[in-house]
């Protein structure tokens, strides 16, 4: 996906921006890995600021973590609304307050020595003690060794989103012996990142051969490891930008490309199979709700008038291959989504009733957006634009504000937008990250929603972060999503499309949110 500003303990945007892309020579994916397996060549627009896992939390470190580590659970392909087990199997207490991993197999590091307890506590710990970008993933879970096979995870309060947390790469496990010989602590103090820079110290399918930043990482199969053995014993990551990688996949010097945008995706030859759908990433409109900040779009009315004025198809075609409604705030891939048939409507007559209600008198409102963010291919001034030219037809006049990322963040942070335009990428593929958007949490407050703005709406959040089976949450977050739709100042637009093309020799190929591509699981034919 992209890289991740982050201050705090969620995403606030992911970009696809940043770190200067090396149009490196593309080496062929036809290759053998030196002993005579075969090499995959993947293209991707790099955000990737380092190998070690407790410290990456962005897209294209994921991507390399799911290779090198293990983690106690994970997900089965591309479904995420449910965790299987990993390294582990789980056993939850009914409060969601205790979890009881249990370690099954013999899983071996790639030096060839056993992976335990011991090595699960240090890992989850480090996490935590090193305070670096992933470390909020475990904010308020206690890790303790119960035996030799047994790691127990406690907090105070319900967290039932934490077995979805766990399998995020950046809590794959590590060898302990070896991290800690090179450095590695379970405080702020740790120094094993360069090492983790230049060797990885997983039981993962891959190990790390090299890695630079900024143009390529190459993995090797690791030889120790005791899942299934991968078709690839050698993968080359590299750095290119979209166009190029149409480009490259197309001519047969890449295998797979990542970052297609949905019109980029079109036209490709026979050769080439594109994988199109639904991203993660939801792109939303919100309205600020405090009155000191904008009189206009603090008005219940106006905020209606808005929500029927979109054409949400346009922007579904606007933004092209894969693309869908959002229905709200939390993606069609994750438990708790809303079905598309409670999405907001568009109806134009509708929107100029509420806004003669609203007692609007042709001000205008500002747009806020950061005019150097594309998301899936998908550029945000492009989407203002339309939004600008959407709202124009029902009588709402908008003034375009565009600025870079880097600055306009701080400004949508501080709730200082009358209008922003912006997108989440889940934290972790749990809804309980998306009770961001309700009154006093983090993406509330930054459209001036208070904790005490709407007590109805308060009250199912409760209701919802309380945990349940599977059932009662998914009951529970729709609920709540419904009413978000109705009263909140978030209008949810669209989950741009995520498309993945790749030569029609490499098999089973499927988006994950989470990691994107599994590259173990990556056949050929």
């Amino acid at each position: 996906m992209e890289f991740r500003f982050r201050k705090t303990r969620r995403a606030a945007v992911v970009a696809v921006l940043a770190l200067p892309i090396v149009l490196a020579g593309c080496s062929s994916g036809k290759t053998d890995g030196g002993d005579g397996s075969k090499t995959l060549t993947i293209d991707k627009t790099f955000d990737l600021k380092t190998a070690d896992p407790g410290r990456q939390y962005e897209p294209t470190g994921q991507l390399v973590g799911k290779a090198l580590y293990q983690t106690l659970v994970t997900f089965n392909g591309t479904d995420v609304s449910k965790v299987v087990p990993g390294l582990a199997t789980l056993d939850q207490s009914a409060d969601a307050k205790t979890f009881t991993f249990t370690l099954t197999g013999s899983p071996k590091f790639s030096d060839g020595t056993a992976l335990t307890a011991d090595d699960v506590v240090f890992s989850l710990k480090r996490v935590i003690g090193m305070k670096g970008n992933p470390s909020f993933l475990l904010a308020g879970v206690t890790v303790t060794k119960k035996d030799d096979k047994t790691i127990v995870l406690t907090t105070d309060k319900p967290t039932p989103a934490l077995p979805a947390i766990l399998a995020n790469p950046a809590l794959g496990i590590l060898n302990s012996k070896v991290v800690k010989a090179h450095g590695g602590t379970e405080t702020a103090a740790d120094g094993a990142e360069k090492y983790l820079n230049q060797h990885s110290a997983g039981s993962g399918p891959y190990v790390l051969d090299s890695l630079n930043l900024s143009s390529k990482v190459v993995l090797k199969a690791n030889k120790n490891y005791t899942g299934d053995k991968p078709t690839y014993g050698r993968v080359v990551i590299q750095n290119v930008e979209g166009a190029t990688q149409k480009i490259n996949v197309q001519g047969g010097s890449a295998d797979v490309a990542l970052d297609l945008s949905g019109p980029q995706a079109k036209g490709l030859s026979s050769s080439v199979k594109v994988t199109s759908g639904p991203s993660a990433n939801v792109i939303f409109l919100l309205l600020n709700q405090n009155k000191k900040i904008s009189k206009i779009t603090s008005n219940p009315d106006f905020v209606k008038a808005v929500k029927s004025a979109i054409d949400y198809d346009d922007l579904v075609t606007l933004a092209g291959a894969g693309t869908e409604r959002a229905a709200g705030v939390i993606p069609s891939a994750l438990l708790g989504a809303l079905p598309q048939a409670d999405a907001l409507k568009s109806d134009p007559a509708a929107a100029k009733a509420a806004l003669a209600k609203s007692g609007y008198d042709g001000e205008s409102v500002t747009l806020n957006f950061p005019s150097d963010l594309t998301l899936n291919g998908l550029e945000f001034p492009t989407i203002a634009q339309r939004i600008q030219s959407q709202l124009k037809a029902v009588g709402i006049k908008v003034d375009l504000a565009p600025a870079a990322v880097a600055t306009e963040l701080d400004t949508y942070r501080e709730g200082k937008e009358i209008m922003g335009l912006w997108y989440w990428g889940p934290d972790y593929p749990d809804p309980s990250d998306y009770l961001a958007f309700t009154p006093g949490d983090v993406v509330g407050l930054r459209a001036g929603w208070a904790k005490d703005a709407d007590p109805a709406v308060s009250a199912l959040v409760a209701k919802a972060a309380a945990g349940g089976s599977e059932e009662e949450r998914q009951a529970n977050f729709e609920e709540l999503q419904k009413a978000l739709n109705e009263s909140g100042p978030f209008i949810p637009l669209v989950q741009p499309g995520n498309n993945i093309a790749a030569k029609s020799s490499v098999t089973n190929v499927g988006y994950n949110p989470v990691w994107t591509l599994d590259i173990a699981t990556l056949g050929s034919k």
